[in-house]
């Protein structure tokens, strides 16, 4: 791998990160709130249209965030260049079935510090110095996705940061795990109208966090902590008594 300076990578990883965001949130942004979407729309639920200043508010966030972000994966790369981190970019090292293993691993563990810290967030001598600026989405959009507090974006990139250095990972697996936060994120902050409550919560929604999932909390706050996975949330009663049976029941919504 050709080797350049730090500031190299941080201003490429900002770029990269930045164009990531536009791509993913604002390409689903315009499909979800086009007019061919409100046919998706649950007029039977409350639904409030984003106003253009919560949006900028989270466009502004979220540029703020890829900096930090930009930042961690420079500080990785520099590291995997001196020989210090656990990263490696032969398929064959570990084999080719650790790097399913070790993808879904790093989602459970991903998903475990998100839940904890994110809970931690709440708490109300943090909130309004990491949290504050992410929950002003009453009714999230696709560009909620990457609004983190600049603390809480620096919280989060510790995650990738320390892991790299403590567990062996192809550079195929860091990938995929961003490409699946990503998306999830975008999917997470659609908000409960923008697609069919049929799809995804009966048959998924008790075990993984949507859409749904993830309103829920941007409206009570002391709920619904985790990531991917309901688990942590059952497991310690953060899980919004009335969600499974609305959202998760067989019968009609």
């Amino acid at each position: 791998m050709i080797s350049h300076s730090f500031g190299f990578y941080g201003i490429a990883f900002f770029g990269i990160i930045l164009l990531r965001y536009f791509l993913v949130a604002g390409g689903t942004y315009l499909f979800f709130y086009s007019p061919f979407s409100q046919t998706l729309i649950h007029h039977q639920l409350a639904y409030q249209s984003p106003s253009w200043r919560s949006i900028r508010h989270d466009i502004q966030l979220s540029v703020l965030s890829a900096g930090v972000f930009a930042l961690a994966a420079a500080f990785i790369l520099a590291a995997y260049n001196g020989g210090m981190t656990r990263l490696y970019s032969e398929p064959q090292l570990h084999g080719l079935w650790y790097l399913g293993v070790s993808y879904a691993g790093v989602l459970l563990l991903q998903d475990a510090y998100f839940y904890f810290t994110h809970r931690l967030f709440h708490h109300p001598r943090l909130f309004r110095w990491l949290h504050q600026g992410h929950h002003q989405s009453r009714s999230p959009t696709p560009w909620t996705s990457f609004a983190f507090d600049p603390l809480e974006a620096i919280v989060q990139s510790f995650f990738l940061v320390g892991l790299v250095f403590m567990i062996p990972l192809h550079f195929v697996t860091v990938i995929a795990v961003l490409v699946t936060m990503t998306v999830w994120a975008v999917v997470n902050h659609l908000g409960i109208d923008h697609l069919p409550l049929s799809f995804p919560h009966r048959w998924l929604g008790r075990w993984f966090i949507g859409p749904a999932h993830h309103s829920v909390h941007h409206l009570k706050y002391t709920v619904h902590y985790g990531l991917y996975f309901t688990f942590w949330d059952k497991l310690l009663n953060t899980q919004d008594r009335s969600y499974d049976q609305t959202m998760c029941s067989s019968g009609n919504p």
